[in-house]
């Protein structure tokens, strides 16, 4: 027998377990550890008539001992991470399917649940956000070289002259940056004869159609100083005249291309003068597309996506969670507005397909595999029945436009004093639903709200009654025939994304692979006991 209230600090811990009881409805028995003795060598997957599986990762699944008790207790899998978006889809838009192939091969015989083919969390948003148009490329600069005169002339040529004289100067009181500047002595006024003296730029890449900016700085010696640009090697385009003052100043000149290679020149025949040049760049026109071509790459992105994973595992994986955590936690559906964004790898689909985005991706995953058992997942299902009424709703509106859903995945991330009546009330509602239900994520936070800061014995005994009350809620409301399966999120607690250094203990191995209470009470309650 455990022995209770072995410090101060846990007898409080009842108190406030007790009262939160009182105001929350039938919560854990803070008096009741219960006995989780007895048999706990029989695998959980041979005590249930359905699938009893565990997320598994690269890294551990290449030690020895994980590996056997994956297999050893349980009869499916879930990759936590290297089936995703982000693990996969490289910043060019390429695949690399390296450490999914190699767990494939590792859980050979196992059933294989494919997470997830859509969600806004673990995406390469980087490239999601440059292909879309979301994110426009910074513009690259195209002259070969030099634009900066530190080189003296290299890379320019002098076209005509007509009197005139054109250097390289290194006088730094006589440049807009560094050291080196062009200068251009013209002597002579030829009216409306810019074209008499000419200084041209090295042949550079374009786009016939495509927009391109030309920028340089300039100043002239005295007031009234003329300067245009014009295009070559032929088909030339004209910039108007610009007039130049003694003071540096800032002309752009923006073309179309109608050349693959373009060069362009300056011209500064008009108006007698000493013209000094610098700082001289050429860059593509990054044109942002429009709402509904963003729109368009987006959903070519998430058809590509669910297309290309579902083809190439579908000989082994036969469910996938398509559309994972829609919902914030409010119950609407996601945007960017009600979800945090600001990490690199967060990309809001719906921010940009609208309601639209879960039956387009229930579509793409139905093309690619029709005999594949299709999962909406999300999380807090038992503690926000707000949500949990949006997603079966939800659910019902993607069925009415004609998506093959053909089930719903509730995480189950809890702890070890949730409510009872919620979990059973999600179960009931769930079940209504007339769809396959399956406990997708479970693991259940021991250490969570305690003064302890430890796994306990009485800590673990309450964590053992709460898996065990799970596992029994699901098989007391879930019809058999609905039952898609249980699926545990790790195997032992130093593997847990929960497990922050040792401060939390949430799954059922210890860090040891020994067995915890959690074991024996998931087998009991499978066992009916």
């Amino acid at each position: 027998m455990i022995s209770l209230f072995k410090n101060t600090a846990l007898a409080a811990l009842a108190a406030t377990a007790l009262l939160a009881s009182c105001k929350k409805g039938p919560e854990v028995n803070i008096l009741a550890t219960g006995n989780f003795g007895g048999d706990t060598t029989t695998a959980l997957k041979d005590a249930a008539d359905f699938p009893i599986g565990v997320a598994v990762n690269y890294t551990p699944l290449n030690d020895a001992q994980f590996a056997n008790v994956v297999k050893r207790d349980f009869d499916a899998v879930t990759f936590g991470y290297e089936m995703k978006h982000g693990a996969i889809v490289q910043n060019n838009g390429t695949y690399n399917f390296t450490q999914a192939d190699a767990m494939m091969t590792a859980v050979n015989g196992m059933t294989v649940f494919g997470h997830t083919l859509g969600w806004h969390q673990n995406q390469n948003a980087t490239y999601l956000k440059n292909y879309a148009g979301i994110t426009l490329p910074a513009a690259v600069e195209l002259l070969p070289s030099n634009g900066g005169f530190e080189n003296g002339l290299n890379g320019w040529s002098t076209f005509n002259t007509n009197g005139a004289t054109v250097s390289a100067n290194t006088v730094a009181s006589e440049a807009h940056t560094g050291s080196g500047s062009m200068k251009v002595v013209n002597p002579t006024a030829n009216a409306g004869n810019q074209w008499k003296v000419q200084v041209s730029s090295a042949a550079f890449n374009t786009v016939p159609g495509s927009q391109y900016l030309i920028s340089y700085w300039v100043r002239a010696a005295a007031a009234g100083g003329s300067i245009r640009l014009s295009s070559g090697p032929t088909s030339a385009q004209y910039q108007g005249d610009q007039t130049i003052g003694t003071a540096w100043q800032l002309v752009t000149w923006q073309i179309t291309a109608n050349l693959t290679s373009t060069t362009f020149l300056f011209d500064m025949g008009q108006a007698a003068n000493t013209y000094y040049i610098d700082d001289v760049s050429v860059k593509e026109v990054i044109v942002a597309p429009s709402g509904s071509q963003v729109t368009n790459r987006v959903d070519m992105a998430l058809g590509n996506f669910i297309t290309t994973i579902v083809n190439r595992y579908k000989a082994n994986v036969h469910a996938w969670d398509v559309v994972n955590e829609l919902f914030a936690d409010d119950g609407t559906l996601r945007s960017n507005a009600n979800t945090a964004n600001s990490a690199s790898d967060v990309f809001v689909w719906s921010e940009y397909l609208g309601r639209d985005y879960a039956l387009k991706a229930f579509n793409y995953a139905k093309a690619a595999d029709p005999t594949a058992d299709l999962f909406i997942n999300d999380y807090a299902l038992e503690s926000n029945a707000r949500k949990l009424d949006s997603l079966i709703a939800f659910v019902r509106e993607l069925k009415t436009r004609g998506a093959k859903v053909d089930g719903i995945g509730t995480q189950m991330h809890i702890a070890w004093n949730t409510p009872y009546d919620g979990i059973d009330k999600m179960f009931q509602k769930l079940a209504a639903t007339g769809l396959k239900i399956r406990v997708s994520e479970l693991d259940v936070k021991t250490v969570a709200g305690s003064a302890a800061g430890k796994p306990t014995d009485q800590l673990s005994a309450y964590q053992a009654a709460m898996v065990k009350y799970v596992v029994s809620s699901y098989m007391k409301n879930i019809p058999a025939a609905q039952r898609a399966g249980i699926t545990v999120w790790g195997i032992n607690d130093r593997n847990s994304w929960l497990y922050n250094n040792g401060t939390e203990y949430p799954l059922l191995y210890d860090n040891n692979y020994n067995k915890k209470p959690a074991y024996a009470a998931f087998l009991q309650a499978l066992k009916g006991q």
